[in-house]
Formats: structure tokens, C-alpha cells, sequence
């Protein structure tokens, strides 16, 4: 998440103090991401000292200060608008981290593993399932949090879903560290292709 994007969205509506953006921050996204005051003040001191902000008064800290997006923080914020996420590599996912460390200990059962993450999104699930079924109709902002939270782990209870099966199908991988397993062929010799 881009606070420094999200404040010069809400300062593209006009000058506002910094108390005034964090409390419309929250607002704006279902109050589910809270915003520490000082990250504000902090992010706004960065965004004035690279152009894209101007503040009311020189030397004046507080909640009296007010701030307004520059002419190159507009042009950041389109920017950022549209220039798609970097998919090149996968993000480093803790979950993956760990499924992958417990394939390579020989005491540690992977199933196990792998149930125990499963059990913990499913209950995830369900409490921002409830979530939403309580929530207004009229609040979209939280109704799309909760969908992209709810896609999120359905994405990754079938990524544990996929990786017990394969777990299931391979014989237990030995230590990373073992030398008694040849390395595998590169693909290209083990599929035939010419380099």
C-alpha cells in the first residue's frame, strides 16, 4: 500500500491538514488499513521535500498546517494511477517461505504444515465473511476491502490446497544441504529442446 500515493489522491481534491487526511484515509478505505498520524506528518515532510506538496506557513508543525498537491505531485499521482504493480518476480510470501523450508527438514511433516495454515484462512474467512454480511450496503469502500481480502485467502488456501497434493504425489525431498542427490538435468536436456 502507497500512503504517499494515497495522500496526494486525497490532496487532489483540495488542501487539506494532516489529521484531516488520515482520518479521510481511513474512511476512504473501509477503516481497515489505520494510519498512524506521525507516518502521515512523516510522508508529508518526504512529499514536500520532493516537490509534490506545498504547506501553509514556513516552519509551523501541527494540526494547523495545512498542505496542497503541486502541479508535479498531479503528475506523480497519474502516474502511479496507471502503471501497473511489478508481477515480474512473486513477492516474498511468508506462507510459500514456509512450506518450502518444511519440505527441506526431515522431522517436520508437511501435511501438518500445511493444515495448520489451512485451518487459520478458512477461520480468516469466515470472520470477514460475517464481516461483510453486517456491513452496509452502502459502504463500498469496506465491501471491496473485504472482497479483495476474501479472494486474497481463497487464493491462498488453494495454493495449500495445490501444494498438499503435490507434497502427496512426490516422494519427501531430502535437505538442501544433501549431496546425495544429483542435481536434476536442466529442462531444456531433460524435454530434448536444442540450445
Amino acid at each position: 500500500m502507497s500512503v504517499r500515493h494515497a495522500l496526494l489522491a486525497l490532496l487532489s481534491e483540495g488542501p487539506k491538514y494532516g489529521l484531516q487526511l488520515r482520518q479521510e484515509f481511513e474512511a476512504r478505505t473501509g477503516e481497515v488499513w489505520p494510519l498512524n498520524v506521525g507516518q502521515v506528518y512523516t510522508t508529508l515532510q518526504r512529499l514536500e521535500r520532493d516537490g509534490m506538496v506545498e504547506s501553509d506557513g514556513g516552519e509551523a508543525e501541527g494540526p494547523q498546517k495545512g498542505f496542497r498537491i503541486t502541479t508535479a505531485g498531479d503528475e506523480e499521482l497519474v502516474a502511479w494511477l496507471h502503471t501497473p504493480g511489478d508481477v515480474t518476480s512473486p513477492p516474498r510470501d511468508e506462507l510459500v517461505i514456509k512450506v518450502m523450508i518444511a519440505l527441506t527438514l526431515p522431522d517436520v511433516d508437511v501435511q501438518e504444515v500445511v493444515q495448520v495454515h489451512r485451518k487459520h484462512l478458512i477461520e480468516a474467512m469466515q470472520q470477514y465473511t460475517r464481516l461483510k454480511a453486517d456491513a452496509s450496503d452502502d459502504d463500498l469502500s469496506l465491501a471491496l476491502v473485504l472482497d479483495a481480502e476474501l479472494f486474497r485467502l481463497d487464493a491462498a488456501v488453494r495454493w495449500l490446497d495445490a501444494a498438499s497434493a503435490r507434497v502427496k504425489r512426490r516422494p519427501r525431498l531430502r535437505s538442501v544441504t544433501s549431496t546425495a542427490t544429483p542435481a536434476p538435468a536442466p529442462v531444456a536436456r531433460r524435454t530434448g529442446a536444442r540450445r
